[in-house]
């Protein structure tokens, strides 16, 4: 019975060890492959020998089953020893089975997205407003102001257009009494804004006084002070005929209109402009379809447009051929702008101030916005003329109390419909504006009291 329990023992601890070694060689294969695996398993074979012989009882005093007993044990090790070790790692491509089984293939790794370390942020400090001065002379130097480049080469074509002009009308028309033509306009009395290609012609027209006298615009059909008509006297003694410019009477009065038509004829089918543009490097066009005497001229550097005014100056006056629109033909339109530059001048000249520099300021402004374009020119003028009687200071430092103040001149003079003519108070600078344009216009220069910028944008 002890021996049965001994057995039974004996049996119960070699099959753990058995299950134990199955496990390690099951494992084994995974992990060595084949020959690594067979290798381990004589080797665990031998060793169990080993180990069962050690735990067996040995028969006492029988020689036989002693020496069978060593003979077996160094079989045993014999066996381990001729066991070839297994061979060194190979290189992978040398290997005709894989090492290792397949495994699963790994779950990849949740990628995570570096962030870049944040830079510190600099405290920016905020941008510094502009005061209404800051802004109002940044607009002059970099929208306004005109390269003196461009203002020479402008000068340059117009003079010579004039002068080939000049040579024409004297070659062509020798009994007309012409005087010199001459050059106008606010590019040459520094008052240009915005661009440079506006260009006055003026062509004197010269006449006997004592053949010719003038007729105050009241006293016409319109009622227009500012328009004068030019009537031919003394016809019982100096009969049609006397005058080289009878031929363009219309009862009994020079009509502008006849005048300007000749002209037009002259310009667009009597004169080769395509030779007088080849010979000033530039392309020189007459505008047909318009009432003005107007050339547009297209050079590689600039482009210009010029309109020809004849003018006639008796009385102390300047006409100008420019009839309003409608009916009437005979009427001379009286131009203040010599007495406008030139007393703008004296201004400045005589407290250092900056009236030219507001007006072209002003002009700049009105130019750019459709509402406002006809405020250009001579009723910014007349504007600045009637303020300059009551505002002393007009230096550059106060260029921005002095631009705001004309906004609100021009808000005042608008809701009357009634600007006055500096240089004669008779005179309506706004009589030919419409309502809806004279409400527009105020509409707009109310909100640019306030919001000075609005006038100041780019265009």
């Amino acid at each position: 019975m002890a021996e049965f329990t001994r057995q039974r023992g004996k049996r119960q601890e070699d099959g753990g060890l058995g299950s134990v070694l199955d496990v390690l060689l099951a494992n084994a294969r995974l992990v060595l492959g084949v020959s690594g695996a067979a290798v381990l398993a004589i080797a665990t074979l031998a060793v169990k020998r080993l180990i069962d012989r050690a735990t067996s009882p040995r028969d006492e005093g029988d020689p036989k089953a002693e020496q069978k007993t060593l003979e077996e044990s160094w079989q045993d090790l014999a066996l381990i020893k001729a066991t070839p070790k297994p061979p060194k790692k190979q290189r992978r491509e040398d290997l005709s089975e894989p090492l290792l089984s397949p495994a699963q293939p790994l779950a990849p790794e949740p990628r995570v997205c570096s962030v870049p370390p944040e830079t510190p942020r600099v405290e920016s400090s905020p941008p510094r407003c502009l005061t209404l001065q800051e802004k109002l002379l940044s607009h002059y130097s970099s929208q306004l102001a005109v390269p003196q480049v461009q203002v020479s080469l402008t000068l340059q074509l117009a003079r010579s257009i004039c002068a080939q002009l000049q040579n024409f009308l004297r070659s062509k028309c020798p009994e007309l009494p012409f005087g010199s033509l001459f050059l106008s306009g606010p590019l040459l009395d520094g008052l240009a804004a915005l661009a440079t290609n506006n260009i006055h012609l003026m062509l004197p027209v010269v006449l006997d006084t004592m053949l010719w006298s003038l007729i105050p615009g009241e006293n016409t059909v319109v009622r227009n002070p500012r328009y004068w008509m030019i009537k031919r006297t003394d016809l019982e003694y100096f009969p049609r005929g006397c005058s080289p410019w009878d031929k363009f009477i219309v009862g009994r009065y020079l009509s502008s209109n006849v005048l300007n038509e000749t002209l037009h004829k002259m310009l667009v089918a009597s004169i080769n402009w395509p030779a007088i543009g080849s010979l000033l490097g530039s392309v020189i066009h007459p505008v047909v379809a318009s009432q003005e005497l107007k050339l547009e001229v297209k050079h590689d550097q600039v482009e210009l447009s010029i309109t020809l005014f004849p003018v006639v100056e008796m009385e102390d006056k300047v006409l100008l051929a420019a009839p309003p629109e409608g009916l009437v033909e005979n009427l001379w339109l009286e131009s203040f702008y010599r007495a406008e530059v030139s007393k703008v001048k004296e201004l400045d000249a005589g407290d250092s101030g900056a009236r030219q520099q507001c007006l072209c300021i002003l002009n700049g402004v009105c130019k750019s916005h459709p509402a406002l374009h006809k405020l250009s020119g001579s009723p910014l003028t007349h504007v600045v003329l009637h303020l300059s009687a009551t505002s002393s200071d007009w230096t550059e430092e106060s260029l921005a109390d002095r631009f705001q103040q004309v906004l609100e001149e021009l808000v005042g003079y608008l809701e009357k419909g009634v600007l006055p003519s500096y240089f004669n108070h008779k005179i309506n600078l706004f009589c030919e504006l419409l309502e809806e344009e004279i409400d527009d216009m105020g509409f707009m220069l109310y909100r640019a009291i306030s919001e000075p910028d609005l006038l100041l944008k780019e265009k």
